[in-house]
């Protein structure tokens, strides 16, 4: 594959920023990667990994000559990013993030970007519920979204170059207003997380459950929000409080129908609880559809077995 860039920046070496590093260096899409990071005890294992070809703990120093600056750490920390960054980057490098939250980003970072670089907010919709450079690998991208919230006026080229990058990574790439992102991920990704936050947090305080108990039958539909529970505590916290408006308005709506379903079941609806399920499995299915997750027996739980 062609390289895009001379020199990419990667300021934050997580799931995110590790698995973007891998996907560069296997598909030769820039003639060198510098990795900053604040613990050097992240940084050191980066380097063992080979993730990059420089290792720097200031990520000003990091993004000299950068052709391509991506700013990978939890979105409370954009803005501090932002303004460490800001007197060493050069003219006509494209600055961009992967934060979940793009209003709040911008808030933080656009104040304190010169003029003369291409700020290009993005998300790439990808993840597990692992984190730091260990937790990355090449195929994370493939056939999922990248969400990018440019501001008016960003020039076409950079814009352009962005895409090819994120599709050279394997996503479909889209174009958003960050208002609009930040209240579609609120329903899809973060109500989802503080859901099974939640109903883990319920179950861990429970004095008529034992924790063994709870461990043993997890199969029963318990382990698939402990999934999204393991996520990382820092990340999610941040998200939580850069997003909260959305956040609120979502977990408000959640709440009435969460109103209207316990009515249901009290009173024995029978009929409101199939219209129920039968339309949010039939979402299920449209997801399956579009090629964003598996129909594999058990979410391919028994072949992930199989091959370990």
């Amino acid at each position: 594959m062609a390289k895009l860039f001379e020199k990419v920046a990667l300021i934050g070496i997580g799931l995110i920023g590790s698995s973007i590093a891998r996907e560069i260096r296997d598909k030769g899409l820039a003639a060198a990667v510098t990795i900053s990071t604040r613990s050097r005890e992240t940084l050191d294992r980066a380097e063992l990994l080979g993730l990059g070809d420089r290792y720097v703990l200031s990520p000003g120093e990091a993004v000299e000559d950068a052709d391509l600056v991506i700013v990978s750490v939890p979105v409370g920390a954009s803005g501090t990013v932002a303004q460490a960054i800001a007197p060493h980057l050069k003219a006509g490098a494209i600055v961009t993030d992967v934060g979940s939250t793009k209003g709040s980003v911008i808030a933080q970072m656009a104040p304190h970007l010169p003029a003369s670089v291409h700020f290009i907010p993005g998300h790439p919709i990808a993840g597990t519920e692992y984190s730091g450079p260990d937790a990355g690998f090449v195929g994370l991208f493939k056939s999922r979204w990248c969400i990018l919230t440019p501001p008016a006026g960003t020039d076409e080229t950079a814009k352009g170059q962005l895409r090819a990058f994120w599709e050279a990574l394997g996503s479909d790439v889209e174009e958003m207003d960050p208002e609009h992102h930040d209240k579609v991920l609120a329903i899809v990704s973060h109500l989802p997380h503080i859901i099974a936050y939640n109903i883990v947090g319920t179950a861990d305080d429970l004095e008529t459950v034992t924790e063994s108990e709870v461990i043993k039958y997890s199969a029963s539909g318990f382990r698939d929000f402990t999934r999204l529970a393991a996520s990382d505590p820092t990340m999610w916290r941040d998200v939580c409080l850069h997003n909260k408006d959305a956040i609120l308005e979502m977990l408000s709506r959640f709440s009435e129908d969460l109103a209207y379903l316990q009515r249901a079941i009290r009173w024995g609806d029978g009929d409101k609880l199939f219209d129920l399920f039968t339309r949010t499995r039939a979402i299920r299915r449209s997801i399956i559809q579009a090629g964003q997750d598996t129909d594999m027996v058990d979410f391919g739980r028994h072949a992930l077995d199989a091959k370990s």
